[in-house]
């Protein structure tokens, strides 16, 4: 392996016993490039030919008071194949606000958990006070990996392929860009949605492959909201409004106080992906659901399929450091209790049938991309380890069959979302590969692993040794060099 180090940036963290400052929440504050890196088991598949990227969130100054993992600075990590070997590299996403506290040398902004007037500057996104961090989401569209902010701050668009940033993308509307815009791979056009203070509340928008805003359009709300992902079909995309929501009392004092509100139901809208066609308005049991797998259209119904939370407001979480038990309760799956589950929209009769896929704690899922809004089998999602925001293992589902595998990763080691990535000439859904980057807790370390999508029990074909212990986070993707180099697939 030939390893480069880059300039070190200026930090201001102090070592503490903060949960998310420590152990597979430790923030990385190195950037590096490594070539030809060592497999310490198995072989590279010299059928892979793509990118895998990964979001994480690494707080680089002194907090402002009490500090949430969502707070910290959005860093990519890449590991890139082709022909049986792979390099990594890993960047700073270089936002606004990463640049305007390496000039001051030390913290702007309030996190999540604080009041929102201890910020020293005015803030982003739909909360208003918050640093903008794009550490949340990551996708690739248009030849270029473009990074997010769950508060709908602004797109960063990266090169997938270097990792430096290239600025703001230039369609971003004035409401911002929400964490989980889609890309739909067989026609390349993005789709995202916002969400905010203000009527009409949320935005709906269309981005072609050639990266040219060709549809935006409101999407009015009761009052503000906090949706968090999307699905599409062939021809509609799905949003929702949850009864988890700010309590708006507490919002008149500019405090953002999340309750869940049981009396009201859970509403999806579907809407045309393209015109300004009506929106219907669905409703079902109340939830809160943070991650979709997919949806598609099935005759006279849309099927939607996601993570349904029995307990949205799971309330303080007993073995927690004081001061950060809601915290805790609600970085923690087994305490909110998702599942996957399904939902049928009848856009003939206009109603809403549901059912629970598994009874298993899960979240996280992925999908082969090029099934995305369209009729599927395989769905993949994480398990969790109890009390935390840490992977312990993946889940495949056979939704046709309703069986399904799994793959753990054993004490001490913890994965990444975990994206399909096909497998060159494939011609199945699941011929392919699941890649995740793993920290291990034992050794201090951090590997990318490569499981066989068609037995992912059998464990990892190949195992990969990162040049440093990697932070956790959020999410991650895959893009094969066909799609950033043709921008759809056939």
């Amino acid at each position: 392996m030939q390893l480069t180090r880059h300039k070190p940036i200026v930090t201001t963290l102090k070592p503490s016993n903060h949960p998310y400052l420590n152990g597979a929440w430790t923030p990385l504050h190195e950037e590096v490039d490594a070539i030809e890196l060592e497999v310490i088991e198995g072989a590279i598949p010299t059928d892979i030919d793509g990118i895998y990227l990964r979001n994480t969130e690494n707080q680089i100054h002194q907090p402002i008071g009490r500090y949430h993992p969502f707070d910290g600075d959005g860093m990519l990590h890449q590991i890139a194949f082709q022909n049986g070997k792979a390099n990594y590299r890993n960047r700073f996403v270089r936002t606004r606000c990463f640049q305007a506290e390496q000039e001051a040398k030390g913290s702007l902004w309030a996190g999540l958990m604080e009041r929102a007037e201890l910020s020293k500057r005015p803030g982003f996104g739909a909360h208003g006070s918050l640093k903008d961090s794009a550490s949340t989401d990551v996708i690739v569209h248009a030849g270029k990996a473009l990074a997010t902010f769950y508060q709908c701050g602004e797109a960063y668009v990266v090169n997938a392929e270097t990792l430096e940033t290239e600025g703001v993308a230039h369609w971003g509307p004035l409401d911002g860009v929400s964490a989980h815009p889609k890309v739909d791979e067989r026609t390349g056009e993005l789709m995202f949605f916002n969400y905010s203070k203000h009527a009409p509340h949320m935005h709906f928008g269309v981005v072609d492959a050639e990266n040219k805003l060709t549809h935006y359009r409101p999407v009015p709300l009761p009052g503000p909201r906090l949706p968090h992902d999307m699905a599409f079909t062939e021809n509609y995309v799905i949003l929702n409004d949850f009864p988890l929501f700010w309590d708006a009392a507490m919002l008149q004092n500019n405090m953002h106080v999340v309750r869940m509100h049981r009396e009201l139901p859970s509403r999806f809208a579907i809407v045309p992906r393209r015109g300004d066609g009506e929106i219907r308005w669905f409703e079902a049991a109340p939830t809160f659901v943070l991650h979709w797998t997919n949806a598609y259209e099935d005759g006279d119904e849309i099927v939607l399929d996601g993570y349904f939370q029995s307990n949205p407001e799971p309330g303080k979480f007993k073995d927690a450091p004081e001061g950060y038990e809601h915290m805790m309760g609600h970085l923690d799956e087994h305490s909110f209790q998702s599942r996957l589950h399904r939902w049928r929209f009848n856009l003939k009769t206009g109603e809403t049938t549901e059912q629970n896929l598994d009874p298993r704690v899960l979240e996280f899922g992925t999908i082969n991309n090029r099934y995305g809004g369209r009729k599927y089998r395989y769905a993949y999602s994480t398990t969790s380890k109890p009390g935390w925001f840490l992977f312990t293992g993946i889940v495949k589902h056979d939704l046709e069959t309703g069986t399904s595998e799994s793959y753990e990763l054993g004490d001490g080691r913890y994965g990444s979302e975990s994206p399909f990535a096909p497998r060159i000439g494939g011609k199945d859904e699941d011929d392919g590969y699941l890649v995740s980057f793993v920290i291990d807790e034992n050794r201090g370390t951090s590997e990318c692993v490569i499981l066989d999508a068609k037995n992912i029990t059998a464990g990892p074909v190949a195992r990969i040794a990162l040049p440093h212990k990697i932070c956790s986070g959020t999410h991650a993707c895959w893009t094969s060099r066909e799609f950033l180099r043709e921008r759809k697939v056939p």
